[in-house]
């Protein structure tokens, strides 16, 4: 069908759905369940569909897509918050996409965002398919890594933390007051940043002359349940350790979870370290000691990093590390004895 004469009415007909969905999707309206509208823009592209006034010469219009893993955490929220207000302060539009749903498909997104003709992608997420990603890339669509999830290739431009030395840090201070069986809950294992975390653990153990023991080192998911399973293992452990480090603030609630259920305080039988420092952190009881990293900031940067790309320019820096911060609170004290 040729582009000039595909209707809204086409494109309804044959993504299943009414022209006014169609026409909400199309516009930009957020109010349209994510699978539909992936739908209608996939169709839309597959038809050749050409919006009025719609410019013919390849020019992006003015959407940056953030594709995150999960919206139902205070991680995910201060990420979308910082690119949304990022995005507003450039003239951009953000279009967010959940991709941990049921019937979420990766090549169907891919199909979107290239009929949006989206300035750019800002990847919030390691279970993102690197192939299709390269789709992207291939038709001069910028990607940018956030968090350094999953394990980009050498020439992705990417906005970071300082994940080795953040964790370092946290494990240092349970070391400095006095903590010697410390154990680590690890994130998700295919994510870069994970490795990062565990790398830092094991140095400052290691600077420190104390031995790096396996039996301490527990996978994670940087989720609540992930962190609980986690701090069971190493509760139950016949000399278990009397500080935690956890990967994430939520994997940190997770070992509060676990330690009430064996009847341990925090911190006086167990002092408990966590990574992000989002506002959940102050409202725990005791309140979280943990690693901030400015995820706004992160967000910002990724922003600005599209801008650049989409226009043309290579900046001079395309991996940007921003630094981490030691916020120490009342989950931490030295062990007892």
């Amino acid at each position: 069908m040729a582009a000039s004469r595909v209707r809204l009415a086409d494109i309804a007909a044959e993504a299943d759905v009414s022209v006014s969905t169609v026409s909400k999707v199309l516009s930009g309206r957020t109010d349209i369940a994510q699978d539909t509208r992936q739908r209608v823009l996939a169709t839309a592209s597959s038809l050749g569909y050409q919006p009025r006034g719609a410019s013919t010469s390849g020019e992006p219009h003015g959407l940056i897509e953030l594709l995150i893993g999960g919206i139902g955490t205070l991680w995910a929220l201060e990420v979308v918050q910082g690119a949304e207000q990022a995005a507003a302060l450039h003239g951009k539009s953000l279009v967010v996409t959940n991709m941990w749903h049921e019937g979420f498909s990766m090549a169907t997104w891919v199909a979107s965002v290239l009929a949006h003709r989206s300035s750019g992608v800002i990847v919030a997420t390691s279970r993102a398919d690197q192939v299709e990603l390269e789709r992207l890339r291939d038709a001069g669509v910028p990607v940018v890594r956030l968090d350094a999830a999953g394990s980009p290739a050498p020439d992705t431009a990417q906005v970071g933390v300082t994940n080795w030395a953040g964790m370092r840090d946290a494990t240092q201070h349970l070391i400095d007051l006095g903590h010697r069986r410390i154990g680590f809950i690890g994130g998700e294992p295919a994510a870069t940043i994970s490795l990062e975390r565990q790398e830092g653990y094991t140095s400052a153990l290691r600077r420190n002359g104390i031995p790096v023991e396996a039996e301490l080192i527990q996978p994670g998911d940087f989720m609540i349940a992930g962190g609980e399973a986690a701090a069971k293992a190493l509760l139950e452990l016949s000399e278990p350790p009397t500080a935690i480090v956890a990967s994430s603030d939520l994997e940190a609630m997770g070992v509060y979870h676990a330690a009430f259920e064996r009847g341990l305080r925090i911190p006086d039988d167990l002092s408990v370290v966590g990574f992000d420092d989002t506002v959940l952190c102050q409202y725990l009881s005791p309140s979280l000691t943990t690693v901030r990293q400015p995820l706004a900031q992160m967000a910002d940067q990724a922003v600005r990093l599209l801008g650049d790309l989409s226009h043309g320019n290579r900046p001079a820096m395309t991996r940007i590390e921003l630094a981490t911060t030691l916020i120490e609170r009342g989950s931490t004290a030295a062990p007892r004895g």
